[in-house]
């Protein structure tokens, strides 16, 4: 065979957490649930399941490359231009979008330890060398990522909220960063989770690229919005910047239910609305069980927690696996003692908890 190129042995394939379907098959059980992969707990809202029926109705036609209803729809939502708007099948596929844009082979980027691993995979894939600055109490080091940056550093990843530790950083800080940067090197902030955040001093990414011109932003209609399964996600940048991405992205890329749905989604707000109150009061309900259990965990601004346990987090993660319960072992992000759960519904969250203390 072959040999590829030898960028791709130095990476490690993303694991994702184990389907509903799949652990009942293996393990021979009635009851699961699932908590590993930061979903919705909840199916999408009438209006958007309505539309995805109609929608498939017409599944033997190619979808609209340009989502045309789609970014009508959401440049009118964010009250930017629909030149400023990229979509992709998940924000995934943006991100990777812009290594590929912007990123050659020796390029420098930087990247949080740990974070989203799939900035990690794409850069590795790109033969970039990757400047990595550990967290500092599960927060970014803006001061050590700013003394990172060189003439060679491309892109700089910024998850804001983080994934897997459910921060953010703040709007001074984050400015401060961006103004430190060369306005040649692409600052990529990843708000996958920007709507669960009730912060008063979380950025405002899209005045932020009014005012500096290499920014990108990503978003995704898999998280608040319930659309995991369709996976559609979007950047925002100025016209310049999405008209690179625009000539690497693959025609059709984004299929036509998922248009369909994000564009309903987006006209339901009362629904979305409602299910973040609902989220808050669960994340609080988490929040009380495990301190009144003595277990830590870090506060999140997502729709998961970050959990310290007192044994191996591979071990643990295994234990609830056997009775039920599907969380993400973090030793893949270098946390050896620590599981992410994802906030379920109510009855999953008690489920959850009476598990875990049993287990630890």
């Amino acid at each position: 065979m072959q040999a590829a190129k030898k960028y791709i042995y130095d990476v490690k394939p993303y694991v994702p957490g184990k389907p509903i379907e799949e652990v009942k098959r293996e393990l021979g059980l009635k009851s699961v649930i699932k908590l590993a992969s930061n979903e919705n707990p909840y199916p999408p809202s009438p209006k958007v399941l309505a539309a995805i029926k109609k929608a498939g109705a017409s599944v033997n036609r190619y979808p609209d490359g340009d989502c045309f209803a789609l970014r009508k729809a959401l440049a009118k939502f964010l009250k930017v231009g629909g030149s400023q708007l990229i979509f992709g099948n998940g924000s995934d596929e943006i991100i990777i979008l812009a290594v590929k844009a912007f990123v050659q082979e020796g390029d420098e980027v930087i990247i949080a330890k740990p974070s989203f691993l799939i900035y990690d995979i794409a850069c590795k894939l790109a033969g970039a060398r990757i400047q990595s600055v550990p967290l500092r109490g599960f927060c970014y080091d803006v001061e050590t990522i700013k003394a990172k940056i060189s003439r060679r550093t491309k892109i700089i990843f910024i998850g804001n909220p983080d994934n897997p530790c459910g921060t953010y950083i703040s709007a001074v800080p984050l400015e401060s960063l961006i103004k430190a940067a060369d306005p040649q090197t692409l600052i990529l902030i990843d708000e996958a989770y920007f709507e669960y955040v009730r912060a008063k001093d979380y950025p405002d990414s899209l005045a932020l690229i009014k005012k500096y011109p290499n920014l990108l932003v990503t978003r995704t209609f898999s998280k608040m919005y319930g659309l995991a399964g369709l996976r559609v996600g979007y950047g925002i940048a100025r016209p310049e910047v999405i008209d690179i991405l625009n000539r690497l992205r693959e025609p059709f890329n984004v299929n036509a239910i998922a248009q369909a749905a994000a564009v309903a989604a987006l006209g339901d707000q009362n629904h979305y609305k409602k299910l973040a109150k609902n989220m808050e009061e669960q994340r609080q309900l988490l929040y009380r069980g495990l301190a009144h259990a003595g277990i830590g965990f870090e506060a999140s601004f997502t729709n998961f927690i970050l959990i310290k346990v007192t044994a191996d987090s591979s071990h643990v993660a295994a234990a609830l696996l056997k009775k039920g319960v599907i969380v993400r072992d973090m030793s893949a992000w270098g946390l050896h003692s620590y599981i992410r759960v994802t906030i379920g519904t109510p009855a999953e969250n008690k489920w959850f908890l009476k598990t875990l203390r049993e287990v630890l």
